[in-house]
């Protein structure tokens, strides 16, 4: 195979030097620019190359995961991640994407009415070179740290060093990091950039894919000029040649600026509605930050359903058809990721966009930019008029073409004749138009309330689980004495009927002999969690959504919703969005939670999670607590709830219904993220507040929430066929809910004389809680229950509960709430229940 610069290296003299990578990674073009004669052309951009859109995304998307990993969570966490514009606007955001905790903001040359400037620099080699910045939240860029900015080369450095000494005068801080495909630069730039960090007092590092230099010869600018001269022609297309994905190769003195001849008129082009998701920007000319790429995933499916309905019906038989989808110059990134989702579903497409530099097209194998088009801008832009480009589109073989393009560039010029959708017409059959709404910047002076709702919560500062892992919606009330010794806590309850989510029970702290039985018990059961994480996932996956949102009701539900994301990403390459929110007995769930979902996601999408199911009174609440949210006005969820085990019947949504030890039910805070239990209390919780929580940094050498996760994470192959076969029976079983728990919690209710259901505590994971959180009478063990009630039996030995075992148990085992001794024995409404 040629390599793409090979002709232009013959006739200059142009030698590309270093890493074995670089002519895959890059060929060479010429132009017409008085600083820098010769282009490199990136065949992983997605600009001027058409390429597939999985291997665009992979390469910027890996260079984020290498700064993650530079950075490490906590300093990737408060990063800002900068890409210019406009070749990199979207290999910075795949950057983004990779590091994944950190905002996302690039350059634009396009100025926007209403929003201030932040900043602005000079690129010195472009053929356009004012960058403005202009982020959406001003403080976007006044934070002290990490900053990383993304171009497709470091070529001399200058640009870089422009952008530093701009943004550095405004907000000092200690750190940046470069990123780029490749690094290209000579000796004497890189003692140029050290010496400019030891200015400073910065730390500079760089991450790229490669790295080497072009060596030129003397003469070499004026030598490309006059080459570019010889070999530019009018824009008149010249004799039509066959459509082919690489062209052949031409006579040795090639033709110039070569453009197949127009095709036959086709049908016009055709509109689609993309159903772009209301208030995520369309790209990072404003800012863009992780959960706005959560609701931009959950909706890309939709979208490329529609763009797929569009482009029309595959043949039957013979090849499939070549699609393009095309960029619009800064608007990279919502086309990549569209593209990436239409070859995610199996259509063959390529990738690129549209350009505003010049470049000569020569019609040769060994030459990066083989046809080019020409059309006006349509945007309006701030500079005048002007041509625009779109490289190695025509004569592609591409049998459709996807533009998309803002709304601010949908003007009557794109649609003129001698427009780009004319141009495209005139070349590929098929020309379907996907308009992006450009994302308007909110005045400050008029906020909205949802925009007065906070973030998530994410780790580290909030929980010890990274932090694309959940977002946590709560306050965080860390600083606040909520604790108070169980018998102290249960006589408040009972002597004020104060209700049970105002105060917290004190962390039990395992002693050596339960620690040894948790890992045991994990050593155990991981694969058979493993089995049932990935049988509810791919169950709601397939009936639910396929791009749900997960939203686990802490604390108990968060390891469980942690791991279907994981399944999700393991499985399907799915990153599932997943926040955690509070729900409270008697009081029901966080409506302000549900109020920030509704405005960053569908609420169709929205799936709630828990860790399983008792008698299911949590099931009932969560159905009660959304028909009241709904009825108040509030977006409908559905209270279809997911779980991982079901033994109570509860749910038509699980991963088992065997009543069995899920280990994340024999700890507290240490196997949740050391997050404590939700509360709900009047003087901490206002009425546009979500609920609170606590984090328990301190416990973090007994934590083990990472090693719970990984273990069971570690068996999803190995129980991937069992999977497959539990999802297949489940789908075509009827699984209605029998309740059948609830009536046996009744007649235990009833045997035993206690005759209050909420003090009847049934399966292992209920039964743990009343024996690390409440008063408990006594356990009944179905009889031969083996190792999975080995942690009960020791927790029962230690606080002196006996432990009776009993026949016809539907449950493994049930904890019994102390009928007589009642602090801490609460009723439906959360408060405590009297007895007579």
């Amino acid at each position: 195979m040629v390599w793409t610069g090979t002709w232009v290296a013959e006739r200059l003299g142009v030698e590309l030097i270093g890493d074995e990578a670089l002519p895959d990674l890059l060929g060479l073009a010429l132009r017409r620019n008085p600083r820098r004669a010769h282009l490199l052309v990136s065949n992983v951009l997605g600009k001027h190359v058409p390429q597939r859109p999985s291997v665009v995304r992979e390469a910027g998307h890996g260079l984020g995961v290498r700064v993650r990993q530079l950075l490490g969570d906590e300093e990737a966490a408060r990063a800002v991640v900068l890409g210019y514009a406009e070749t990199a606007t979207g290999l910075g955001h795949s950057v983004a994407d990779g590091l994944a905790l950190a905002p996302y903001l690039h350059s634009t040359r396009r100025p926007v009415e209403g929003v201030p400037t932040a900043g602005g620099f000079e690129e010195s080699h472009s053929h356009a070179t004012s960058h403005l910045l202009l982020p959406e939240d001003p403080k976007l860029l006044a934070g002290d740290g990490p900053l990383v900015l993304v171009d497709d080369e470091f070529s001399t450095g200058n640009t870089v060093l422009n952008t530093i000494r701009d943004l550095h005068e405004r907000h000092p801080r200690e750190r940046y990091v470069v990123v780029a495909l490749v690094d290209m630069r000579g000796p004497e730039d890189r003692d140029r950039l050290t010496a400019f960090a030891a200015e400073l007092g910065a730390r500079v590092d760089l991450i790229t894919l490669a790295a080497g230099t072009v060596a030129l010869p003397d003469g070499v600018l004026a030598k490309g000029q006059e080459l570019v001269a010889r070999h530019e022609t009018p824009a008149a297309p010249t004799p039509a040649r066959p459509a082919a994905a690489t062209a052949p190769a031409g006579p040795p003195t090639a033709a110039p600026n070569p453009l197949p001849g127009p095709r036959a008129p086709r049908r016009p082009p055709v509109r689609v509605e993309l159903g772009w998701p209301a208030g995520v920007p369309d790209g990072g000319r404003h800012g863009f930050d992780p959960d706005h790429r959560a609701r931009l995933e959950s909706a890309l499916p939709a979208m490329a359903a529609r763009v797929t309905e569009a482009l029309g019906p595959r043949p039957a038989a013979g090849r499939a058809p070549r699609v393009l989808v095309l960029g619009f110059e800064e608007l990279m990134y919502a086309p990549l990721r569209l593209a990436d989702e239409l070859e995610r579903t199996g259509t063959d497409v390529r990738y690129s966009t549209t350009t505003r530099s010049p470049v000569l097209a020569v019609d040769d194998p060994g030459y990066a930019i083989r046809t080019r088009l020409v059309f006006p801008a349509h945007d309006e832009p701030a500079d005048g008029p002007g041509d625009r480009y779109a490289y190695n589109v025509a004569g592609g073989g591409f049998d459709a073409v996807v533009a998309v393009v803002d709304s601010v560039a949908d003007t009557p010029e794109l649609h003129a004749p001698d427009g780009l959708l004319a141009q495209l017409a005139a070349h590929i059959p098929h020309v379907v138009l996907a308009v992006v709404p450009s994302y308007v910047p909110q005045a400050p002076e008029a906020p909205e309330r949802s925009s007065m709702l906070p973030e998530p919560l994410r780790g580290p500062a909030f929980s010890s689980y990274a932090p694309e892992e959940v977002g946590w919606l709560l306050q965080d009330l860390s600083d606040v004495e909520l604790e108070a010794p169980t018998e102290e806590r249960e006589e408040a309850i009972q002597s004020g009927g104060a209700h049970y989510a105002e105060s917290l029970p004190v962390e039990y702290q395992p002693d050596a002999r339960y620690q040894e039985l948790f890992h045991a018990a994990l050593d155990a059961s991981a694969a058979r969690i493993a089995r049932a994480v990935g049988t509810v996932t791919e169950t709601v996956l397939a009936e639910r959504s396929p791009r749900p949102v997960l939203v686990s009701l802490a604390r108990a539900g968060t390891p469980v919703g942690v791991l279907m994301r994981r399944w999700a990403r393991h499985r399907h390459g799915l990153d599932l969005p997943h926040y955690a929110v509070s729900i409270v007995r008697g009081r029901g769930i966080d409506a302000n939670a549900l109020r920030w979902l509704a405005e960053h996601h569908d609420p169709a999408d929205v799936v709630f999670v828990d860790g399983w199911t008792g008698k299911g009174a949590i099931t009932r609440e969560l159905a009660d607590a959304l028909r009241a949210h709904e009825e108040a006005g509030g977006a409908a969820f559905s209270p279809e709830i997911a779980v991982l085990a079901d033994p109570g019947s509860c749910v038509r949504t699980y991963g088992t219904r065997e009543d069995f030890l899920i280990p994340s039910a024999c700890l507290n805070s240490t196997v949740s993220g050391l997050i404590s239990r939700t509360v709900l209390r009047s003087d901490l919780v206002g009425p546009h507040d979500f609920h609170g929580a606590k984090f328990y940094r301190e416990l973090a050498g007994a934590d083990v929430s990472g090693a719970f996760l990984d273990a069971v994470a570690a068996r999803f192959d190995e129980v991937a066929a069992a999977v497959d076969a539990d999802v297949k029976e489940l789908l075509a079983a009827d699984r209605t809910p029998t309740w059948e728990g609830w009536a046996a919690v009744e007649r235990i209710s009833t045997t035993y004389g206690i005759h209050d259901v909420n003090l009847v505590k049934p399966g292992v994971g209920e039964t743990t809680r009343v024996l690390l959180r409440r008063v408990p009478w006594k356990i009944l063990a179905q009889r031969g229950a083996g190792a999975d009630l080995a942690h009960v039996r020791l927790l029962a030995e230690q606080r002196g509960v006996p432990v009776e075992e009993v026949d016809d148990l539907p449950y493994t085992c049930v904890g019994l709430i102390h009928p007589q001794y009642t602090r801490g024995a609460t009723g439906a409404d959360g408060k405590a229940v009297v007895s007579q």
